[in-house]
């Protein structure tokens, strides 16, 4: 068997289905099923079998899962052991971020990255869920959380701050007592949508939005107020505080990587990276720029 082959076993295996792990790969559909179905021709033995609720693995397969997960962990080991200098490092690098926050802040800080190690391939992919680092999903992840997985190795990069926000008239007239104080109804994430809810109980919101950019978007004209992270809030002109940052809603900005990738160099070099550049920019996240 070639590496290659269990590989793409791995892929499928870990998605459960022919076109997730395609998209995992970077691969056409067909070549995944075409490269499975010749896998399980030359061992002469079924590796997946199709069920009410789609694929699952075959008795055959669980087991050439556990060896193909353990061929990974011993060529990423040989990967930790063998690096050459900062300057030879080549390979992909799969980084999960969250998407207000790789669009903005962390997009120049990326390009540096790419600059200082142009063999290696970035690929950022966007997601305010979790990610199976175990699974491979990400090589590092990007999150917000006060309590990372026990299973994961991490740096905490810095504290993220939020408040509310709104724009500068809306604000103004509500303070006034001109209008009346109007919450934009958010369900981004966890976070967020809790602090909605203990803010405006009642819950009669007029105007809800799934996504960070549509709650900025929805600020500025003056639908109401509504909870941002600070490195977006007092980066656009267009809003102002409507209450400050409190303790209770900070989170930590964690790296968050699979302890098997603690050593392999591309994440070394990626870690430090993040932790030299978001010192310099640590004010923006905290709130206290």
């Amino acid at each position: 068997m070639q590496w290659d082959d269990a590989r793409i076993f791995l892929a499928f295996a870990r998605e459960g289905s022919f076109s997730n792990a395609a998209k995992r790969l970077g691969v056409r559909h067909s070549t995944v099923s075409r490269r499975i179905h010749a896998l399980e021709e030359n061992l002469a033995t079924a590796l997946i079998e199709r069920s009410s609720t789609g694929y699952v693995l075959t008795k055959a397969g669980q087991d050439l899962h556990k060896t193909a997960t353990r061929m990974e962990n011993e060529l990423l080991a040989f990967e930790a052991e063998s690096s050459g200098e900062k300057e030879d490092v080549a390979g992909e690098l799969r980084v999960a971020a969250i998407a207000n926050m790789a669009s903005t802040v962390l997009m120049p800080i990326f390009s540096r990255f790419l600059n200082a190690y142009p063999n290696i391939d970035l690929r950022v992919e966007v997601t305010n869920d979790s990610v199976r680092l175990a699974e491979r999903d990400a090589d590092v992840a990007l999150r917000q959380t006060n309590s990372p997985g026990k299973t994961l190795v991490g740096t905490r990069l810095t504290t993220v701050a939020s408040a509310v926000y709104g724009s500068a008239d809306y604000c103004a007239a509500v303070k006034a007592g001109e209008a009346e104080e109007t919450w934009v109804g958010v369900d981004c994430c966890d976070y967020h949508r809790a602090w909605t809810k203990q803010a405006r109980p009642q819950g009669d919101h007029s105007f809800v939005v799934d996504e960070t950019s549509l709650t900025a978007a929805a600020l500025k004209v003056g639908l109401g107020v509504g909870y941002l992270p600070c490195f977006l809030g007092d980066s656009d002109p267009a809003l102002t505080r409507y209450r400050e940052p409190e303790i209770q809603h900070n989170l930590g900005l964690w790296l968050l990587y699979h302890r098997d990738l603690r050593n392999t160099k591309r994440v070394t070099l990626f870690r430090e990276h993040m932790q030299r550049e978001i010192k310099s920019v640590a004010v923006l996240f905290e709130g206290s720029a």
